[in-house]
């Protein structure tokens, strides 16, 4: 008989760096996405999230229409060194806010979903 620990199916589903309790770092494949979103659309700014107790720093581009795409981040100085690189604004939320245009283009996106 094989004993089976109450953890062990997770414990083996678990992806990343194994580790139980800490948080997935920016990769690649995030700064890869930012950068061709930014390049896609017209009037791009970066809004900078801070590190929560359950998600890492996480940037918002935001293009002119307020589409939007969210990735995770470094830092706040990461996300400043992407912003100068493209002469994208960077800004930070916890002292800004998001604009307006954003909150609007989310409005019109559920709008949209739900007159289907």
């Amino acid at each position: 008989m094989v004993e089976v620990g109450l953890f062990d199916s997770m414990r083996r589903k678990r992806k990343g760096d194994g580790k139980p309790g800490t948080l997935r770092k920016a990769s690649s494949g995030d700064t890869k996405h930012l950068e061709e979103w930014a390049a896609s659309r017209n009037g791009v700014e970066a809004y900078v999230e801070p590190r929560t107790a359950v998600t890492e720093t996480t940037v918002v581009l935001i293009a002119h229409d307020g589409e939007w795409t969210r990735r995770r981040i470094d830092s706040l100085e990461a996300a400043q060194q992407f912003g100068r690189k493209r002469s994208i604004p960077v800004y930070e939320v916890a002292k800004v806010g998001y604009p307006k245009r954003m909150r609007e283009y989310t409005e019109r996106q559920k709008r949209r979903k739900s007159t289907g």
